[in-house]
């Protein structure tokens, strides 16, 4: 009973997660879509209210006008909106789905006994230790480098090192599904710490100044401006790396490679390189900056390279011949699933609502057991079972040849 509420949980979360993710994400590319397209007011009402930039544009049946103001507004004359808890709500939702299905289980999803063999606490620890140690890092790095002459290519460059050297530890640490996830969570993690210690913090004072009835240095308060606009723009470049990472535990042909921290790290490069593309693309068109698209071509060759790098060798005759050989009779199955399946789906447990030790519910459940244990190759979990190559291909040819249990 309490695996069926803990996959409720899962479902329930992981929907939410991705709602507050949309919301969260689609607001942060239509700022900066916003910020690269506003111009220069001519306007001069718009110059005496202290408008910095403004544009025009139409959705949805009516015309909008935008305006951003560098500081703050003499006087807001309608309520103000606060864009944090898209932030808040995607990182709290994520951490209890991590929670829920990781840390929960560490035993199953986070620890791969061939990689480090400790308690499901310590690797629990370790792995809320990722998340935390890497938000320390990014965050001094910014405080130390963020404002210096050419600090953001030198955050950029530190950042790339730091997330390379996570990707390596993570995949030689954690279970591979994990480690990606983890990987992706520490940048998500630091992103929604931006908001939280820097971007909201910086405007409500802006605002508390604004409001108070008193004067305020204006200049003084533009740090908040630059700092949040800081912050803001890294976690633009953050969202694509984020995203990939989130996806890609969900495919095995990645977190199982023997190169796996190399692959997630180039394809979260690649996608920093992208989002770079459309960031100055908007620029580009107003004559703000250069032609955008060599980021987005080395970012394509990048993906490409990985993709050609992992192409599959052709399969062994010995195998071929072994797949085409004649049909697998049930006992042999049943062999198999008793050594590699019946402590997770069987009369004790059972996981995801599926029991293996009944003939007939492994029929009713053959197409899953072929798709996890041959072609995706998931299952056993991390291969904690030390499955062979053999018994999948026998799993294999047993389905293929119409999946008997008689």
């Amino acid at each position: 009973m309490e695996i069926y509420f803990l996959d409720w949980a899962n479902l329930l979360l992981r929907w939410l997660h991705v709602i507050t993710a949309i919301a969260w994400i689609g607001s942060s590319f239509y700022f900066v879509f916003l910020d690269n397209n506003l111009q220069n007011p001519n306007s001069p009402d718009l110059l005496e209210k202290g408008v910095g930039g403004a544009m025009w544009a139409v959705h949805g049946g009516g015309f909008y006008n935008p305006q951003k103001y560098m500081v703050a507004p003499q006087k807001i004359h309608t309520k103000l909106h606060w864009f944090y808890w898209e932030a808040y709500s995607t990182w709290l939702s994520g951490f209890a789905l991590f929670t829920v299905l990781y840390l929960w289980n560490a035993g199953t999803f986070l620890i791969d006994k061939s990689l480090m063999d400790w308690t499901p606490v310590v690797a629990g620890t370790a792995a809320v230790g990722f998340l935390v140690a890497f938000w320390v890092v990014y965050d001094i790095t910014c405080r130390v480098f963020g404002f210096r002459k050419n600090g953001e290519l030198i955050v950029a460059g530190l950042m790339i090192v730091v997330v390379a050297l996570a990707s390596w530890l993570a995949n030689h640490l954690f279970a591979g599904r994990a480690a990606f996830l983890l990987v992706g969570a520490m940048i998500a993690t630091a992103m929604s710490a931006n908001v939280f210690f820097w971007i909201i913090p910086g405007q409500r004072k802006v605002v508390a100044a604004m409001t108070s009835g008193g004067t305020y240095d204006a200049d003084s308060l533009a740090i908040h401006g630059k700092r949040g606009k800081q912050r803001s723009v890294h976690n633009t470049y953050f969202t694509l790396p984020v995203i990939f990472a989130m996806l890609s535990n969900h495919y095995s042909f990645l977190y199982m490679h023997e190169q796996r921290w190399v692959l997630l790290f180039a394809m979260m490069l690649a996608g920093a390189l992208i989002r770079q593309f459309f960031v100055q693309r908007h620029a580009f068109h107003l004559g703000r900056a250069a032609n955008p698209w060599p980021f987005a071509a080395v970012g394509l060759v990048m993906i490409l390279s990985v993709i050609v790098a992992m192409k599959p060798a052709p399969l062994a005759t010995t195998a071929a011949t072994a797949d085409n050989a004649a049909p697998v009779a049930f006992e042999q199955v049943k062999t198999v699933l008793e050594m590699h399946c019946y402590m997770c789906h069987g009369e004790a447990v059972q996981m995801k609502g599926i029991r293996l030790d009944q003939a007939a519910s492994v029929k009713a459940n053959a197409q899953a057991v072929f798709q996890q244990v041959a072609v995706t190759r998931q299952m056993p979990m991390n291969n904690a079972t030390n499955i062979s190559e053999e018994e999948r291909r026998l799993i294999k040819r047993w389905f293929v040849s119409g999946a008997s249990v008689d």
